[in-house]
């Protein structure tokens, strides 16, 4: 038995943080008690710890496993999932070392087998939930626009497997259910990095998204899907996805979506800063920088209407690997937020905790309360008083257990 004291304990419930906080972690890596070091003891056999501020480990619910060090798309087709997994196993310790302790994988070729590795231990790293590859309509977000289609009509290529119709979509996703995913990633606009459409356009119709959700549902598996224009947005709120991912351009219609179907918005502010920023220098395709520029200004009043507005919003950076935007430096995401979009810290730090946990299929992560997973991030001060020293990485504890100090 393990008990961890604060100066500042943060829950990531709606209630003000607990000053002087104790938790009791039980032998089996779940939460016996929260609550003031006044009113719970600490049991006499008990290893005690002490931090200025504890709170519950961080989640970023939108990566790529995928092991990329490169931001070339070619690159990103042509590698081999082999490479791509030995790396990953750097980057999942990269991000355990930076506190997060949760991730949502949502294309890969490389999540389910690095998922099971983490889950029985053979290497360290986060909970791993994933999408495996994503699925995408021909000429869509997913398809390699600069490949000739003989090439990839089987298989897709790349991160993404390709459907057309309603029925091609529902097999799809059935092939993807049997492959033991944890979430469904579909494309419903074009995008930043595909070359031949644009985030505007709206991709797949009505019924290809209802088959795709309906097969996800019936089984209890949430959908996720890349949503970048207000048409595609709206078609896949219509049509029950979960969690819309990215948002530039939301208009009131979609707010209102949002509101009545009580979906997620996992907006990737990291990855569009640093393409913005810093995309000319790491070999990003022109096309890309150009159509990051252009959106950025209306992402950014995207998801200051939707947090005014009260929609749920989860932290996802959209990181891959690479130099440019590399997993490790995820906190990113929560300071954006702060410094962007206006948020102040108590709510930054539920879009990382409690509400990025809405993404993903389990209930017992993102919050510090008895019966919840011992996942936990302790911290040289105080995040309320500056989000930027979720970077200030004390300790790390995972089911717990400590991972990293």
């Amino acid at each position: 038995m393990r008990v961890i004291d604060a100066d500042r304990l943060v829950t990531g419930r709606d209630e003000r943080s607990i000053e002087d906080g104790r938790i009791v972690l039980g032998d089996e890596g779940a939460i016996d008690a929260v609550g003031t070091q006044e009113d719970i003891d600490a049991p006499a056999d008990a290893d005690l710890e002490s931090y200025p501020a504890v709170v519950p480990g961080l989640i970023d619910a939108h990566v790529h496993l995928q092991g990329m060090r490169e931001m070339d798309p070619m690159t990103w087709i042509t590698e081999s999932s082999e490479l791509g997994t030995a790396r990953a196993t750097a980057d999942l310790r990269a991000l355990l070392e930076a506190g997060f302790t949760t991730v949502r994988d949502v294309g890969s070729t490389t999540g389910l087998g690095l998922r099971q590795a983490v889950r029985e231990g053979t290497i360290p790293g986060p909970r791993i939930f994933t999408s495996g590859r994503t699925i995408s309509q021909t000429a869509g977000h997913g398809d390699a626009h600069f490949l000739p289609y003989e090439w990839i009509a089987e298989d897709g290529g790349g991160l993404s497997t390709l459907a057309d119709g309603a029925d091609e979509c529902r097999k799809e996703a059935r092939k993807h259910i049997r492959n033991g995913v944890d979430v469904l990633k579909i494309m419903t606009t074009g995008g930043v990095l595909s070359e031949k459409d644009a985030p505007d356009q709206s991709q797949f119709i009505d019924a290809e998204v209802q088959a795709l959700v309906e097969e996800a549902h019936r089984v209890g598996i949430p959908v996720a899907s890349h949503a970048q224009g207000a048409p595609g947005i709206k078609t896949a709120l219509r049509n029950g996805v979960d969690t819309i991912e990215h948002g530039f351009y939301l208009d009131e219609e979609c707010l209102d979506l949002f509101d009545e179907t009580d979906a997620t918005f996992v907006p990737t502010l990291s990855i569009m800063h640093r393409l913005v920023e810093h995309g000319d220098e790491h070999g990003v395709p022109d096309y890309g920088l150009e159509k990051a520029r252009n959106a950025r200004e209306a992402h950014f009043e995207s998801v200051r209407r939707a947090y005014e507005a009260g929609i749920p919003i989860a932290t996802g950076t959209d990181f891959l690997g690479p130099e440019l935007v590399p997993h490790g430096e995820n906190a990113l995401e929560l300071e954006l937020l702060v410094d962007e979009i206006g948020m102040d810290e108590r709510d930054a730090l539920r879009s990382a905790t409690r509400l990025a946990a809405r993404t993903i299929p389990a209930d017992d992560i993102g919050v510090l309360e008895a019966g919840a997973r011992g996942d936990l991030l302790a911290l040289g001060s105080d995040p309320i008083a500056d989000i930027s020293v979720v970077r200030d990485v004390e300790a790390v504890y995972r089911d717990g257990d400590l991972v990293h100090s």
